[in-house]
């Protein structure tokens, strides 16, 4: 999963501030922790690792001569292709992480082209020594979380809203304005959250901030578009879905590591869990009800496909007993529904 934190320098002791952050989210990397701190400039990083285990690949990563520095959570399923492309216009690779090409991307090609070049679901923020600034980014769908906040002079950015609770100057102030969407819709629609000058960065932007001017430009690098200009057949439509869904499975299995499938009874699961010929498959049920336990299902397809189904079945006093710590790791409240 993997999760970085980062602030703007200016206070004293933020070696340490950028490791209590980091501490505040070792839950989404047990496997490495790093952290990079000039006078401008302090990010933090947690690291599960998927691809190049080794220590090349961890982070904060950086250039040949350091002037640029990167927190990435994410994976980028076209890195090989675009790693070849970046060798042949003469960048220098120390690791085979997807993080790398993502510092010579941008190198060479700018911030939004090299947005417009990644396939996976990432969020990044990067360093620029050289101009005095710093980039972030989000994916098309916002998969992966990117919040930002700006209390003075200061701004900081994590994966989650409470790392920022151990920098000295994040005010915890509870945004009222935000109540009306949320109750309506159950979540924020919009890029404000419960904490008051705390924002997610919205699915398909990016940021660029200026370290000089403290000005931040916050924008929509892509949006989706439909235009038809054909009527393909049935047929056409089949072949055409297929392919693209065995195309877009067999990306998401890059790694270095074992890769497992949820499944449940649903045929959108099972499809997954036949096409990508995963490891192992995983299935939670709800109770003894049938109706909404579905193991049994998927330990027999899981068996026809050849494969070991992992599952468990999760009781209401498993979920009330643990009701505060999801309410933590989600980082915003949770609406629940009571019939009496």
């Amino acid at each position: 999963m993997c999760g970085f934190v980062g602030f703007t320098n200016y206070i004293d002791g933020a070696e340490n501030v950028v490791e209590k952050m980091m501490d505040r989210i070792a839950h989404r990397g047990p496997d490495q922790a790093g952290k990079f701190v000039d006078e401008r400039v302090a990010m933090g990083f947690r690291r599960l690792s998927i691809i190049d285990l080794s220590e090349a690949g961890s982070q904060p990563m950086t250039n040949e001569d350091g002037s640029i520095v990167i927190t990435f959570n994410g994976e980028i399923y076209n890195f090989r292709e675009l790693r070849e492309q970046l060798i042949e216009a003469g960048h220098k690779f120390k690791s085979s992480a997807d993080t790398e090409v993502l510092i010579h991307g941008y190198e060479e090609w700018g911030r939004e082209p090299l947005l417009n070049r990644l396939r996976g679901m990432f969020a990044f923020v990067i360093y620029d020594k050289n101009k005095g600034r710093l980039f972030g980014a989000r994916d098309f769908f916002g998969i992966k979380p990117l919040y930002y906040g700006r209390f003075g002079k200061t701004l900081m950015w994590g994966s989650e809203i409470k790392s920022f609770l151990d920098h000295p100057q994040f005010v915890k102030e509870l945004n009222t304005d935000t109540l009306e969407t949320y109750l309506t819709f159950q979540y924020s629609p919009t890029a404000d959250t419960f904490f008051k000058n705390v924002y997610k960065l919205p699915a398909a932007h990016c940021f660029t901030y200026d370290l000089t001017d403290g000005e931040l430009d916050v924008r929509r690098y892509w949006e989706i578009k439909f235009t038809p200009n054909e009527q393909p057949t049935l047929e056409n439509w089949v072949e055409d879905i297929g392919n693209t869904f065995k195309n877009s499975v067999e990306a998401h299995k890059i790694a270095d590591v074992e890769v497992g499938s949820f499944l449940s009874s649903g045929v959108d699961s099972s499809y997954v869990a036949a096409v990508a010929n995963v490891d192992k498959t995983f299935t939670v049920g709800f109770g003894e009800d049938e109706k909404y336990n579905e193991i049994g299902y998927a330990k027999e397809f899981s068996k026809y496909i050849g494969k070991v189904n992992n599952s468990r079945v999760i009781a209401p006093e498993d979920y009330w007993g643990n009701f505060a710590k999801i309410q933590y790791h989600m980082d915003v409240p949770k609406l629940q529904f009571i019939l009496l």
